[in-house]
């Protein structure tokens, strides 16, 4: 058996009841009775009138007290070790001092510099070392492309 909602009130329209309306721009609406059918052609908000499905779903009526309120999980936190790193190393290396800890970050940083510096002075020494080699080589320039180099030719047809 087919039952429908009230488009006004919401609740249920059993066969061989309740009016159909069908607006200027061809919506269907299908009331119970004539006080929904009535109040939805005054324009009034379901929302706000107690007795419909829409206000007592708004306002929580009806619910049983039964049901408990729903308790949520709460996520505890967990140490895990990472890749590379035992717990115990991670542990220790969170209980160092910080006076430890900014003592090891400048060693890495110098040595980081320190490593840079010998790879920039190892380059310059090649650099140094290919042009040396070549001699006074003199660079090919390209003659494509070169700008202004042939006059642009007028046109003749006209």
């Amino acid at each position: 058996m087919r039952t429908y909602d009230d488009s006004f009130s919401g609740q249920k329209i059993y066969p061989g009841k309740g009016k159909l309306y069908v607006r200027g721009d061809s919506k269907i609406f299908r009331f119970q009775n004539g006080k929904s059918e009535s109040l939805f052609l005054q324009r009034k908000n379901p929302r706000r009138i107690a007795w419909t499905v829409l206000y007592r779903r708004q306002h929580k009526k009806g619910i049983s007290e039964e049901v408990a309120k729903k308790r949520t999980r709460r996520a505890v936190k967990h140490q895990r070790a990472i890749v590379g790193a035992s717990l115990d190393v991670i542990k220790e290396r969170r209980n160092q001092r910080p006076e430890a800890r900014a003592a090891a970050r400048q060693q890495a940083i110098k040595d980081a510099k320190d490593k840079k510096a010998a790879s920039e002075s190892k380059k310059k020494a090649e650099k140094a070392k290919n042009a040396a080699s070549k001699g006074g080589a003199q660079r090919i320039q390209s003659k494509q492309g070169a700008k202004g180099s042939a006059p642009k030719v007028a046109a003749k047809s006209r």
